[in-house]
């Protein structure tokens, strides 16, 4: 956390810092963002669920520096996978130089990464949406007491699931998510797969049934030919 950041890297986050509308200028980095108000305000630019601006309040006094920045690491900065220590955290309430530029580029990352969770979450919830409605039958309400007398075939389904090992990374909410979408494609998967064992046994009835004609057609014509003869 407190290794020194290249130029490059510098310039980086100070023209991302320079693109996101906050309430107050940029004139001194290192006391401009010491209350931590600032920071609350540049995930909030982007993650704006994640942040209730009104828990930070800005300030002078190193008790109240402290709260914002303890709010921001346990309400925040957790859901971020991101840790602030006890010592940076002093640091950062002192205006200590070239401290707030590497958390800000720590958490740049940390904040692209959510982004990308969750545009994998959009992702799969479109697949998912889509795949929903190609698998929805049209008599889907007939057959649902039939699906739910068969637990058997639920379980089973649920042990074949695999997608989810590639989300272990992402937090328990959006994994709950997809859970219920892909639970919710295997089930109408499943009674797809019952409608169509219906299908084909309705096909060997039919089948059965063809033979059957068949077999009294014949015999009618034979008995027919019969009477005929006399």
């Amino acid at each position: 956390m407190t290794r020194e950041l290249s130029k490059e890297a510098l310039q980086e986050v100070y023209a991302w810092i320079d693109g996101i509308p906050l309430s107050r200028p940029k004139r001194n980095i290192a006391r401009d963002f010491s209350d931590g108000v600032l920071v609350a305000e540049v995930v909030k630019h982007f993650l704006p669920k994640m942040v209730e601006i009104h828990n930070y309040i800005p300030a002078n006094s190193t008790q109240q520096k402290l709260s914002n920045w303890q709010i921001l690491d346990r309400k925040v900065f957790s859901k971020l996978h991101f840790h602030i220590s006890e010592d940076i955290l002093t640091k950062l309430v002192k205006s200590s130089p070239g401290i707030i530029e590497t958390v800000l580029y720590m958490l740049r990352q940390k904040i692209e990464e959510e982004l990308n969770c969750t545009q994998e979450v959009e992702n799969y919830s479109t697949y998912a949406d889509k795949n929903i409605s190609d698998y929805v039958p049209p008599n889907m309400h007939l057959f649902t007491k039939e699906c739910q007398s068969q637990p058997e075939m639920w379980n089973n389904s649920q042990k074949q699931r695999t997608f989810y090992d590639q989300f272990s990374h992402l937090n328990p909410e959006i994994r709950l998510l997809l859970e219920e979408k892909d639970q919710a494609l295997l089930a109408l998967r499943e009674t797809v797969e019952i409608l169509q064992m219906k299908v084909q046994r309705l096909e060997h009835l039919v089948q059965l049934k063809d033979l059957r004609i068949e077999d009294l057609t014949r015999h009618l014509n034979k008995h027919k030919s019969q009477k005929t003869m006399k």
